[in-house]
């Protein structure tokens, strides 16, 4: 009886050795898996922060963005509507979706956006183009999902 459950238990050991070196393949193109870190780091702070568009609130974001990004939402007038959520009443949380990489140097994220408090849960949709500048990957454009 001893000798069957010391096998057992070998047997049992490699099986849990076996499921452990198995693991699921990233099936995400590189140029996702960089520019959702950088994607993920911009929406993280701007969401810490506030996020009623001013200029002092630009200037924080600006390492996040491109320059062409960063002058045109410099010479629009401030509103309340936020650029980034496409919404005046800022949501609670984010979650980076799918990826598309455009070219090596260029991605489109999906960022999906949520409110939810006693009176309201809902989710709604943000297309993010990041572009790779200087080994950096930037917020180029945010495309509102009507």
């Amino acid at each position: 009886m001893r000798g069957f459950i010391n096998h057992w238990a070998r047997v049992s050991l490699l099986l849990v050795l076996f499921a452990a070196s198995c693991s699921v393949p990233n099936l995400e193109e590189p140029a996702c898996t960089e520019a959702r870190i950088d994607v993920r780091q911009f929406y993280s702070f701007h969401f810490a922060n506030d996020m009623k568009p001013s200029a002092e609130n630009l200037k924080l974001r600006e390492k996040y963005l491109t320059a062409d990004l960063l002058k045109t939402l410099s010479a629009s007038n401030e509103t309340a509507l936020d650029y980034f959520t496409a919404a005046t009443d800022y949501p609670k949380a984010f979650r980076t979706g799918t990826c598309k990489v455009i070219s090596p140097s260029e991605t489109e994220f999906q960022v999906i956006l949520f409110w939810r408090d006693d009176n309201r849960s809902e989710q709604k949709e943000v297309t993010v183009d990041a572009v790779k500048q200087d080994d950096k990957w930037l917020i180029n454009k945010v495309i509102s999902q009507k």
